[in-house]
C-alpha cells in the first residue's frame, strides 16, 4: 500500500493535464480552486512527522481526526464495547495519547465510570496526604539476589516484551530510544536482539523463548556459545526465560510468513518467508530442577546478570513445584514476571486469548503468596504485566505484591498504535506492527521516541501524586488494604479480604511435614 506515492503521482498528473488543457481552454484553470488546496494539504500531510495516519494516508487520513473532535457524539458508535455495551479501554487510550503528547490529561464532569457497578475499584485517600513526596522522583527497584553479581537498578515502569518481526524496525527504534531517554528498560520479546535494539543504547531485558531465537542451534536447540556472546553485551541488563505469555499460554509464539523477511530470518536463524511457530514448551529443561539449573547456567554465562522467568499462571501445583525446587537446590531466579491471561498484544487463537490462563490479579496474588509461603519473596522481585495503562493500574498491582510493572499496549499506543487489529496481516496503517516499508516509513522515530519517554515520565509522576494522596511515601508501602472493590450494590471488600495474605514461611512448615 503506497498511498503517499500514489497521491504524489496523481497530483503531478492532474497538474500536467490542467496545464496542457489550459493552453487552448483557459477556464480549466478554475479547477485549481478545487484541486490546488487538496494537493497542498496532501503534501503538507506527507511532510509533517507528528501524525503517522496523515503521513501514510494524505488528505483521507484527516477523517480520523475529524471524528476525534466530535467523539462524544460520533465516536461512541465506533469503539469496542463489552457484553453489556459499555465502552472499554477508550478512556485509557485517550489517557496514553494525552500523556505521550504531554497534553492536558485532566477531565471535567467528575468520575467517568459507574461507581456503583460491580467491579468498580478505588484507593483509600488520607486526610494526612504526604507533602514531602518527591513528585519528580523516578522510582527504582534493585533486581538481583545474593547470587547475582551484576544487579540492575530498574525503573518501576518498563516496556513489556514485543519482538522485532511482530513490530517494525521503526517501532523498535522509537521504543528503545524512548527507553534510553527516559532511563528505563526495553524487553526485546522472544524474537531476539536486533540491530534496532542496540542502535540507541537503551537498557535491554533479553527475552529467551522456546524457539531460542538469537541463541539457537540449526535444529532449534539452545546454544550456550551464542547465548554467552549476546548475554554479555553491555546493553543487556537482565535475561528473561519466557515459559508462557498471557495472549496464548501453552502456545508458542507466531510470526506469519508475510512478516518473516530476510533480515528477520537471519536474526532468528530460521528460513525466510515461512511461518515461524515456536514450540509450546522448552527443550532446555523438562522439570523444575532442570529449570533451576538452566537459570544457574544463564547467570554464570552472562557474567552474573539477573536471570528470571515469565509465565502466565496455569496449574498452581506446577508453580508450587518450582518453589520447592528453589528451596531444595538453593538456586533462585532474580525475578519472576507474571503475565495476565487478559494481556498480550500479539495475535493469538481466539480460544487461547479468551479462555486460557489466569487473569493478572489472581495470578499475581497467587505467585506473591506462594513465594511468601516458601520464604522466597525477599530474594525475588516480581514484575507484572497485563493491560496496565494508568497510575491506578500500577498502584493496584504494586499493592497486590508486584515490585515493578511492564506495559506493552500503552507503549504501542504511545508510538501511534490505533488498535486497528491488523498486526498479523502486515497492514498496520500506522507502521507499528508491520514489515511493509511504505507503512513503517510514516512512523517518525524521533517524534515517537519522545512520546514514549513522555508517557513513562507523566505516568510515574501521576503515580507519585496518587500514592501521596493515600499517605504513602514509598511504593513498597502500598498494601492490599489500600484497594477497595465493589462486589455488588451493598458489598465492598478490600483486597486483603479478597486475596488474604499468606504467612511468611508457612508453606515450608507444611511441606516439611
Amino acid at each position: 500500500m503506497k498511498v503517499r506515492k500514489t497521491f504524489i503521482t496523481i497530483s503531478i498528473i492532474t497538474l500536467v493535464i490542467i496545464g496542457l488543457i489550459s493552453i487552448s481552454w483557459k477556464p480549466i484553470l478554475w479547477s485549481l480552486v478545487l484541486f490546488g488546496p487538496l494537493i497542498f494539504i496532501g503534501i503538507s500531510d506527507i511532510l509533517q512527522k507528528k501524525h503517522t495516519i496523515k503521513r501514510n494516508f494524505p488528505v483521507i487520513g484527516r477523517g480520523r481526526y475529524l471524528l476525534e473532535k466530535i467523539r462524544p457524539e460520533i465516536m461512541q458508535y465506533f469503539v469496542e464495547t463489552d457484553i453489556e455495551g459499555r465502552p472499554i479501554n477508550r478512556m485509557f487510550r485517550n489517557l496514553v495519547y494525552q500523556r505521550a503528547k504531554k497534553a492536558n490529561d485532566t477531565v471535567p464532569f467528575g468520575t467517568q465510570m459507574d461507581v456503583y457497578r460491580e467491579g468498580y475499584e478505588w484507593l483509600d485517600h488520607s486526610m494526612y496526604a504526604c507533602n514531602d513526596n518527591d513528585k519528580n522522583a523516578h522510582p527504582r527497584v534493585n533486581v538481583g539476589n545474593p547470587d547475582c553479581k551484576k544487579p540492575y537498578n530498574a525503573s518501576l515502569l518498563n516496556i513489556s516484551a514485543m519482538s522485532f518481526g511482530s513490530l517494525s524496525k521503526n517501532a523498535v527504534l522509537a521504543l528503545n530510544k524512548g527507553a534510553k531517554e527516559g532511563n528505563f528498560a526495553h524487553n526485546t520479546g522472544e524474537g531476539g536482539i536486533s540491530p534496532y535494539h542496540l542502535k540507541h543504547g537503551g537498557d535491554l531485558i533479553w527475552q529467551i523463548g522456546t524457539g531460542y531465537f538469537g541463541c539457537r542451534t540449526h535444529d532449534g536447540k539452545f546454544c550456550v556459545d551464542t547465548f554467552t556472546k549476546k548475554a554479555t553485551l553491555p546493553n543487556v541488563k537482565m535475561i528473561e526465560i519466557k515459559i508462557s505469555q498471557g495472549a496464548k499460554p501453552g502456545h508458542g509464539g507466531i510470526l506469519p510468513a508475510i512478516k518473516n523477511t530476510e533480515e528477520i530470518a537471519e536474526i532468528r536463524d530460521v528460513p525466510a518467508h515461512t511461518d515461524v511457530n515456536s514450540p509450546p514448551s522448552h527443550s532446555a529443561f523438562t522439570s523444575p530442577t532442570e529449570l533451576m539449573n538452566f537459570i544457574k547456567l544463564l547467570r554464570d554465562k552472562s557474567g552474573g546478570k539477573p536471570i528470571g522467568f515469565k509465565l502466565c499462571v496455569g496449574k498452581k501445583e506446577e508453580f508450587i513445584d518450582l518453589c520447592k525446587a528453589m528451596v531444595s537446590t538453593g538456586i533462585k531466579p532474580d525475578f519472576i514476571t507474571v503475565d495476565g491471561g487478559e494481556g498480550g498484544t500479539g495475535a493469538a487463537p481466539v480460544e487461547f486469548s479468551n479462555s486460557l490462563g489466569m487473569p493478572l490479579r489472581d495470578g499475581l496474588a497467587f505467585v506473591t503468596d506462594t513465594l511468601m509461603g516458601f520464604d522466597l519473596k525477599k530474594d525475588i522481585k516480581i514484575i507484572a504485566s497485563g493491560k496496565i495503562f494508568s497510575a491506578f493500574h500500577i498502584a493496584r498491582i504494586i499493592a497486590l505484591g508486584a515490585d515493578m510493572v511492564n506495559s506493552a499496549r500503552a507503549m504501542m499506543l504511545a508510538i501511534g498504535c490505533i488498535q486497528a487489529r491488523e498486526c498479523n496481516n502486515n497492514t498496520c496503517p500506522v507502521g507499528v506492527a508491520t514489515q511493509n516499508k511504505s507503512l513503517m516509513k510514516g512512523l517518525d522515530v524521533e517524534d515517537k521516541s519522545i512520546r514514549v519517554a513522555n508517557f513513562h515520565q507523566e505516568t510515574l509522576l501521576s503515580f507519585s501524586e496518587l500514592i501521596a494522596a493515600t499517605g504513602v511515601a514509598n511504593p513498597s508501602h502500598l498494601k492490599r488494604h489500600h484497594i477497595n472493590r465493589r462486589i455488588n450494590m451493598n458489598t465492598v471488600l478490600k483486597y486483603d479480604d479478597i486475596f488474604p495474605y499468606t504467612e511468611v514461611g508457612s508453606l515450608l512448615f507444611s511441606t516439611n511435614n
